[in-house]
């Protein structure tokens, strides 16, 4: 009985034919690795981050233009004040704080139009030079330090170098930009027993000296 061509090819040793398959699967196999790798790069979270933009917090000056309207109107030149607002004509308070400038230009174009203005550009500039703060007296580093996003008194003071050994931590004085003028105790907001006060562009924080 004879076997049919086709079986007798199964006898046949390749071994060519065997290399060059083991040669492709071994770059398919690369090929696949590389792909997933590539993947998981693209897929990645961080990947081309877009960074947050900055936003606008109490100590803050913000500078308003408003153009395209029959009368030109000089800069507005608004400090944000306590309870995060600025005023501007025939509109009044407008939340400021915590927005971005894109965010402030579209909530101020939208109290103007159509109510007062049919058409209304809107420019805010934070000055960003101002978003600094103050942290004196006993403290290991003393100084200006640049306000990066919220932050508060003990925090604040630990940027600063932590206290001294000097230092009275129940003697901390907080000024607002205003001039507005706490006395806080640094040992009762470390133990939880206070409120730990947010500090704001422009504010200052003294360290007393302990009398020994």
């Amino acid at each position: 009985m004879h076997l049919p061509p086709l079986i007798k090819l199964k006898k046949v040793r390749l071994p060519g034919f065997h290399l060059l398959l083991a040669s492709t699967l071994l770059a398919l196999g690369l090929t696949g690795c590389s792909t997933t790798y590539n993947k998981e790069a693209m897929d990645s979270p961080t990947q081309g981050a877009i960074p947050e933009l900055p936003r606008i917090a109490v100590g803050d000056t913000v500078t308003v233009t408003l153009t395209g309207i029959p009368v030109e109107l000089p800069p507005y030149v608004k400090p944000i004040t306590d309870d995060g607002t600025i005023t501007l004509p025939d509109v009044g308070r407008i939340q400021a704080a915590g927005k971005t400038p894109g965010e402030l230009e579209t909530d101020i174009h939208d109290l103007y139009v159509p109510k007062i203005y049919t058409h209304l550009g809107v420019t805010v500039i934070t000055a960003s030079e101002n978003r600094v703060y103050f942290v004196r007296g006993e403290v290991k580093s003393p100084g200006r330090l640049v306000y990066v996003g919220p932050t508060t008194v003990t925090k604040a003071i630990t940027s600063a170098g932590d206290f001294t050994d000097f230092a009275n931590r129940a003697k901390v004085y907080l000024i607002r930009s205003n001039g507005k003028r706490f006395k806080l105790d640094c040992d009762k907001i470390l133990n939880g027993e206070a409120p730990d006060p947010p500090v704001y562009p422009g504010d200052q924080i003294t360290v007393k000296r302990r009398i020994l």
